[in-house]
Order: C-alpha cells, then structure tokens, then sequence
C-alpha cells in the first residue's frame, strides 16, 4: 500500500537525520569564547577551600589564581570574573577593606595579569563582599545610602582597574553608579576600562549559594543586617523597568550590560538584546549551578547534557556570553567535540 501521499513534501526530520547535518543547519553555536568563568578569592597561602553549596566549585587565595585558572585560559576562555571572600572579623559596616589597594582581588588581579596577560579580568564592585551587613552599599538610618554607596564604588573600581582589572562589573545596583564610576575612571587617565553594568539584577532567591561562597550568609550576630535587598534590586514581576535600567546605564558611559539571574530571565535578555542591540551577557548563578549539580549527583540529570542545553538557551535568547560556573567543563567538552 503506498503512503507517500499522505505526508507533505516538507520533512521537517531530514535535516535532523545525521549529526553532520544537524551541525551545518544549526541556529546557534556555542564556543568557548562565550564563556565567562566566576571564581573566589580568599586570604592566605596556598588555600583551596571548597565551597560546601557549590559541588566543584572552591575559593583560591591570591597566590594559586594563576595556577588556578591557566587550564581555562588554554581552553579559550576569554575572562575570568573575580569574587573575592572577607572573613568576618575582617568585616566592618563601611566594608573599609574594599579600599585597601592591597585586597585579596586586587592581589589577585595583579598576579593574574602578570601571568596570563590575555586573559580578562572582570572585578565585582560591590561592598556586600566587605560589610558585616552583607549588603552592596553602606546603611545609614536603617536603609542602604545611595550616594555615600557610589562614592565608595567610585573608589573600589579606580583600584581594581589600576590593580589590572581590565572590566569593572558594579553589581550593587545603586542609582546613578555607572557615570559616577566612568568619570572617576577616565579622570584616572584609565580610559580603555571598561564597564560591565549589572543592569538588571534581580532580588532573587538563587543566590544563597553565591552569599556562602563570599561569606555574606555567616555574619555576625551584632550587626545591622536588614534581610534582602528588595528596597535595591528588581522586583521579579518587573520586566519593563528593567528596560530603564539599561537605558540608563547605557547613556551613563556602560560598555556591556548584564541580566542576573539566567534562566529564570531570559525573557529580559532577549528584550534587552533588541532593544539596544549592546554587548548583552547573563549570569547564570548560583542557585542555578547548585540546582544541576544536586540534580546529577542524584542521578537525576546527564551533567553533560543538562549542562550544554543551559548554555545554548542563552545564547539562542541573544546573549553575546555568559558567566557560569560550568565555563571550564563546558570548553573541555566544546574543545574534545
């Protein structure tokens, strides 16, 4: 009996058949080159601690950065993104530390750069690494001061960038940091910086794992710590507001912008991308890192697969790269095919 008739001359599956086909007809590609790789920085010699809810992921001290990321910087990793880890007692309400040109980061960045000078170094400018509160800015009167904030940041970033940082990333979400910061830099002479402006962060659950790593989650008892940045960060029903954002930070002198979280926001990426066609990254963070990984040790998800198709959802949303925690095994795969 002949069937042939019955199916329209388009087969959606051919060009599905074989795996070289795939590839050729293929909408997005994923390199190593759109990848960014987030690491921590802690105090000491010769330490290597691993963060307890983060599966593969450890904090450095500043000495072992260069051994730590030279594999990622053979794989074709563009940059690494520098997080750095206060232990409390160090810790103050003004997060004074993050002004001392001889901060764990700031170390590290200088080791870095005289090691791997191609590779990028994209700082945090943020005080919530530094404070006993764990917030991104100063609180004053019980609420986190915006302008005493940049004044700080402003500070921060010129030392991380004379430091080496080649791309500083205000992550703080304070009002009017991204012109405040351009201005501090180029009256630094330091015009080729550049500045990646966390644009749309969210106040989100997913970055409990991240706070552990930094410390920002074990603070002391005794101080004035508030509880969440809602009064900050974005409200997560908001997807219009984060187009002001970005607006903003673009006329204010951003070089990149970034969506934080990931997955959850790719909907704002993709709006983001076409309305301002600017270099566009996400973050794809913690919680989401932890999410996988918890799944595969369970048995609950392919590492690999769960992995590669995160990773293409936000390109095929737009973004022109990502941080993640999977930077480094997701290039091992990349380069092996």
């Amino acid at each position: 009996m002949n069937f042939a008739g019955s199916f329209p001359g388009t087969r959606m599956r051919r060009n599905r058949y074989d795996g070289w086909n795939r590839r050729l007809v293929a909408e997005n590609a994923l390199s190593a080159a759109d990848l960014i790789w987030p690491i921590f920085l802690c105090k000491g010699e010769g330490q290597r601690i691993p963060v307890a809810s983060m599966p593969g992921v450890v904090r450095v001290s500043a000495d072992l950065a260069a051994e730590h990321v030279a594999e990622a910087a053979a794989l074709g990793i563009p940059a690494v993104a520098l997080f750095p880890y206060t232990p409390i007692g160090e810790r103050d309400e003004d997060g004074t530390e993050a002004l001392d040109p001889d901060n764990v980061l700031c170390r590290a960045a200088r080791a870095l750069k005289a090691a791997h000078p191609d590779l990028g170094l994209i700082g945090d400018v943020a005080l919530d690494t530094f404070t006993t509160h764990g917030h991104d800015g100063v609180v004053r009167d019980g609420y986190v001061d915006n302008e005493e904030s940049v004044k700080i940041l402003c500070r921060q970033a010129v030392l991380m960038a004379q430091a080496g940082v080649d791309v500083v990333a205000p992550s703080d979400m304070m009002d009017g940091r991204i012109g405040t910061i351009r201005a501090a830099l180029d009256a630094e002479g330091l015009i080729h910086t550049r500045i990646m402006s966390y644009a749309a962060k969210y106040a989100s659950g997913l970055y409990a794992p991240f706070r552990d790593a930094v410390g920002s989650e074990a603070l002391r008892p005794d101080s004035k710590r508030l509880g969440d940045k809602k009064t900050y960060q974005m409200d997560p029903a908001n997807s219009d507001e984060a187009l002001r954002e970005v607006a903003m930070d673009i006329a204010e002198g951003a070089d990149m912008v970034m969506v934080k979280p990931g997955l959850p926001y790719l909907d704002i990426v993709r709006r983001v991308r076409d309305a301002f066609g600017m270099p566009t990254f996400a973050y794809q963070v913690s919680g989401e890192y932890s999410m996988i990984m918890a799944a595969v040790e369970r048995g609950w998800l392919d590492h690999d697969r769960a992995m590669m198709e995160t990773l293409m959802a936000f390109k095929r949303a737009g973004c022109h790269g990502v941080l993640t925690y999977f930077a480094v095994s997701a290039a091992k795969l990349l380069k092996a095919g």
